[in-house]
């Protein structure tokens, strides 16, 4: 499945309102470490159906990184519920992002 792009206006509907576990990447296109994160994320996307992957670009949807309080990226949101259950930050390995996805 692909990644869904999330702004304010289809964020409740698609993270909040979300049956599955959602995995939130916070990222910026002039970011390395976001793009070298992306093949990851993509990944994780197609291996992954129990899970749904999200994208937010902080240059546009400036209000949602502030909402969560992103200060450095890549960061990534785990939310279960509506609820943000964990973060990671930074680029790290894929198995550390599915391993806290609790979906191994």
């Amino acid at each position: 499945m692909a990644e869904v792009i999330i702004t304010k206006d289809n964020f409740e509907d698609e993270v909040l309102n979300s049956e599955k576990t959602v995995l939130i990447d916070f990222w910026a296109p002039w970011c390395g470490p976001c793009r070298m994160m992306a093949p990851v994320v993509s990944e994780i996307a197609d291996e992954l159906p129990s899970v749904k992957v999200c994208k937010v670009n902080i240059d546009e949807e400036d209000e949602l990184a502030s909402k969560f309080g992103i200060m450095s990226i890549p960061t990534f949101l785990i939310i279960k519920n509506g609820e943000v259950t964990d973060q990671i930050i930074g680029a790290v390995p894929k198995a550390s992002i599915v391993s806290k996805l609790g979906a191994e």
